[in-house]
């Protein structure tokens, strides 16, 4: 079954130097953009991550230092990678949780603003965009890793698993496929993106949630549901821990808002 578009939707896979979201980088991109037309437009590139390939890592995608030390950094591609997804929305395997928290992180690293509210003057807006997690529909139905989803819903096996092209057209396949065999699943971007969505967050890492009541409340740790606002006031050194810590860029930014809008208010 084809995609049922009202906008493009962007189907994207990352290979990083590792899985820390504020430590490590990407080092491939692969994008495919479908248009409401049914016309597909495939971009991969490599990028030099500007810090050693961890062997580890190279042993799953198989890039290594030698393979991008001619490639442009992230920051040198950023304003056309920007200009490639505006006015998208996006599918992925585990990509609310890693792939776009990390492509968000390295936009902001390179002076790109991102955000999914609704903001003035954003180089990357968001708001609009919804986020179809094909894995998280996957789970929901089957409980599967993404080899095992191709085999399932394709019947076929996924050659240079780990590659970026080679997941992100199958992440691709496997979508259609699902909404071929579940006839429960409506084809509408906007409601695979609800169904496909975890827990509401307000940053894209998941570390800050929002709970029934819309407040932004922790998403980690030993104070996990707390509201954030609240612990903040009682412990204002917690916040001070946070932005010295290893926390993704975009959740330094909105734990800061929230510490400002508090203080707003109390003026």
């Amino acid at each position: 079954m084809e995609l049922n578009l009202k906008r493009p939707i962007i189907f994207f896979d990352l290979e990083t130097t590792g899985i820390d979201i504020a430590r490590d980088r990407i080092v491939e991109i692969s994008m495919v953009k479908v248009m409401p037309d049914g016309e597909e437009i495939v971009r991969t590139r490599r990028i030099n991550p500007g810090m050693p390939i961890p062997a580890e890592a190279t042993a799953i995608h198989g890039i290594t230092d030698e393979d991008v030390k001619d490639c442009p950094l992230f920051p040198q591609i950023a304003k056309s990678l920007a200009q490639f997804i505006e006015g998208c929305d996006f599918g992925g395997f585990n990509s609310n949780r890693f792939d776009l928290p990390m492509l968000v992180e390295e936009f902001m690293r390179a002076g790109v603003d991102v955000d999914f509210r609704l903001r003035a003057g954003l180089d990357v807006d968001l708001h609009k965009s919804r986020f179809i997690d094909v894995q998280n529909i996957f789970h929901k139905m089957e409980q599967r890793t993404l080899v095992a989803a191709y085999k399932f819903y394709c019947g076929k096996d996924l050659a240079d698993a780990h590659s970026a092209e080679a997941d992100t057209l199958a992440t691709y396949e496997v979508l259609k496929a699902q909404l071929d065999r579940y006839g429960e699943l409506q084809n509408d971007v906007a409601a695979l993106a609800e169904f496909s969505t975890r827990a509401e967050s307000a940053d894209f890492a998941g570390r800050i949630l929002y709970n029934e009541k819309g407040e932004e409340v922790f998403g980690f740790g030993k104070y996990k549901g707390r509201s954030v606002a609240e612990f903040f006031r009682v412990e204002p050194s917690y916040y001070s821990w946070m932005m010295n810590g290893d926390f993704p860029l975009y959740t330094k930014k909105i734990i800061t808002e929230i510490r400002c809008r508090e203080k707003n208010e109390k003026q």
